[in-house]
C-alpha cells in the first residue's frame, strides 16, 4: 500500500514526486514511456526560472528525474490501463501489475491535436509530424510547412529554420496568438514565410506527403502547395480517457480547484491534464508541488 501514486512523469508528475519524497510519503510514479512528458519535444527552454542561459528541454527533464530519484522516488515504466478511484483505497492497474494507494495525483498531460483531414493519418511518419525536435533532422535542407499560430508553432518554426531551407507558417487567422517576442523573431527570420487566413484541407503524395491543398478562408480559393514535410502544431488534447465517467470535467479537461483537488476525495490533478488557462512548464511544476502538499494534508486527515 502506497501513500501516494502519481500517474504521469512530466514536469507536474516529477515535481509532485520531489515534494512527496520531501514529505516522506511512500510514493510510486508510473509513466508509460520515459519521464519528461511534452517537454522532451521542446528543443530549447528559455523561460524556466533559475537558468540564465537556454537549456535543452531533454536536459531540464533529465535533471528533474535525477533530482526525484536522488530523493528516493520510485519510478516504474508501466502503462496504466485502469483505475478505481472511489474507494478509500485507490486501485491502479497497469500492464504489469496492480497497485493500491491512499491517494492519487493524475499528471497524464496532453497529446498533440490533429487536423483531422484527408491524408493526415496516412502520411503520419511519412512527411507529417507533430514534433519538430523529434523529426526535424529528417528534413535537413528541405522545404517544410507548419500549421499553427501559437507559441509552440512559432518556436518550432524558429527551431526548424536552423535545419531546413525554408519554413512556411500556415495560420487560419490574420494574426498570431503567440507572445510578441516570438512573433518578432519569426517576422525577422528570412527563412520563414507566412500564409495568414489559410488552412490545410488535404494532404496528398506518393510514398511520402509532398502536396498540401491550402484553402484561403476569405476567398475560399484552394491551391496546391508543394512541400517536403508538414509539422502540425495546433494545440493539445488532454490524456483523460482513463478517467472518463469517473471525475468531473470542464472543457474536456479534469476539473480541479486551486489546491488541485478533483471531485473525488484523495484524487488530485496537476499539469496540462487539468482545466486551467495557462499551460507552461513552470505552471505544471507548480501544480505538481501544490498537489503533493495537498495530498499530504489529505493523508494527515485520514490519521486524525
Amino acid at each position: 500500500m502506497y501513500d501516494l501514486i502519481i500517474i504521469g512523469g512530466g514536469p507536474a508528475g516529477l515535481t509532485a514526486g520531489i515534494y512527496a519524497m520531501r514529505s516522506q510519503l511512500k510514493t510510486l510514479l508510473l509513466e508509460k514511456m520515459i519521464p519528461g512528458g511534452q517537454v522532451l519535444t521542446t528543443y530549447e527552454v528559455e523561460n524556466y526560472p533559475g537558468f540564465a542561459e537556454k537549456i535543452l528541454g531533454q536536459t531540464l527533464m533529465d535533471n528533474m528525474e535525477k533530482q526525484a530519484r536522488n530523493l528516493g522516488l520510485e519510478i516504474k515504466l508501466e502503462d496504466v490501463t485502469d483505475v478505481e478511484l472511489e474507494p478509500s483505497e485507490k486501485i491502479i492497474t497497469t500492464s504489469e501489475a496492480t497497485y493500491k494507494a491512499k491517494s492519487v495525483i493524475i499528471a497524464t498531460g496532453a497529446s498533440p491535436r490533429s487536423l483531422q483531414i484527408n491524408g493526415e493519418k496516412e502520411f503520419t511518419g511519412r512527411g507529417v509530424s507533430y514534433c519538430a525536435t523529434c523529426d526535424g533532422f529528417f528534413f535537413k535542407n528541405k522545404e517544410i510547412a507548419i500549421v499553427g499560430g501559437g507559441n509552440t508553432a512559432l518556436e518550432e518554426a524558429l527551431y526548424l529554420s536552423n535545419i531546413v531551407s525554408k519554413v512556411t507558417l500556415i495560420h487560419r487567422r490574420d494574426e498570431f496568438r503567440a507572445v510578441k517576442i516570438l512573433q518578432e523573431r519569426v517576422f525577422n527570420n528570412k527563412k520563414i514565410d507566412i500564409l495568414f487566413n489559410s488552412i490545410v484541407v488535404e494532404i496528398t503524395g506518393d510514398k511520402k506527403a509532398n502536396t498540401l491543398k491550402i484553402k484561403n478562408v476569405k476567398t475560399e480559393k484552394i491551391k496546391d502547395f508543394i512541400v517536403d514535410g508538414l509539422f502540425i502544431s495546433i494545440g493539445l488534447l488532454p490524456n483523460t480517457s482513463l478517467f472518463e465517467n469517473k471525475l468531473l470535467f470542464e472543457d474536456g479537461f479534469i476539473k480541479s480547484d486551486e489546491e488541485m483537488r478533483t471531485s473525488i476525495a484523495g484524487v488530485f490533478a496537476a499539469g496540462d491534464v487539468r482545466s486551467k488557462s495557462v499551460r507552461q512548464i513552470v505552471t505544471a511544476a507548480a501544480d505538481g508541488a501544490i498537489a503533493a502538499l495537498t495530498a499530504e494534508k489529505y493523508l494527515e486527515s485520514l490519521r486524525d
